[in-house]
């Protein structure tokens, strides 16, 4: 089973990945948020143990950008108690909240429950008026018919689905859908959509993918509130 540990504090995050690793699991450790984010999309994990306070991006923008693109589990490790904060993990999508110090026995157990339960199915089938997104199978139908992408064009078209309504900026899809930044002169996002908008949009009457100048794009049945 493997675990990634983000963990910024030197010691804590030393001393969690030889208790995991002596109980048996492969242990990967990053020291912020960028670091861990990039290591979470580009592998497969059973499970991430995401402290909340981090340099550069803290656990809370990390786990919102991870449950953008993967279901990982996600054990939230954190100094703050509030109740506030506790629901906030849990409602952006933290399967478990453990609150420090905890003894090592406890983390332990949550760990093995967590693995044991595994990320949540994948929805086979998302809907956006009469388009249909198979996530499984990564088949696209519009109207019945069926649309061939490539495979960074079905990324693109899923984190859109999956934000519908939500207006995306240039930045956030370059970096769910490439993971990088790109230069504020390229435009390859707008090729990207370009192309999309032509096998999704361009022979059906009504339009899905609009374009909020100045913002983003997003993907609805009805165009947006600007």
């Amino acid at each position: 089973m493997r675990v990634l540990i983000v963990e910024d504090e030197l010691k804590t995050g030393e001393y969690l990945k030889k208790g995991l690793e002596e109980s048996g699991f492969s242990v990967e450790l990053a020291r912020d948020g960028v670091d861990g984010l990039h290591l979470a999309l580009e592998d497969d994990y059973d499970l991430v143990v995401l402290d909340v306070m981090m340099p550069r991006k803290d656990g809370w923008a990390m786990l919102k950008d991870l449950r953008a693109r993967k279901s990982t589990p996600v054990l939230f490790l954190s100094a703050r108690d509030d109740v506030e904060d506790r629901v906030r993990g849990l409602e952006l999508g933290a399967d478990d909240y453990l609150v420090k110090p905890f003894a090592f026995v406890e983390l332990l157990a949550r760990v093995r429950t967590l693995v044991r339960r595994g990320p949540p199915r994948e929805a086979e089938l998302t809907v956006v008026g009469d388009l249909e997104i198979d996530s499984i199978r990564r088949r696209v139908k519009r109207a019945g018919v069926r649309i061939e992408l490539t495979p960074r064009e079905f990324s693109l078209l899923q984190l859109l689905a999956r934000r519908r309504g939500e207006v995306m900026s240039r930045t956030q899809i370059a970096s769910y859908v490439w993971d990088m930044n790109f230069d504020s002169d390229t435009n390859v996002v707008e090729v990207a959509v370009r192309r999309l908008r032509a096998k999704i949009d361009d022979a059906f009457p009504d339009k899905l993918i609009h374009t909020v100048r100045g913002v983003g794009y997003m993907l609805d049945t009805e165009q947006p509130d600007v």
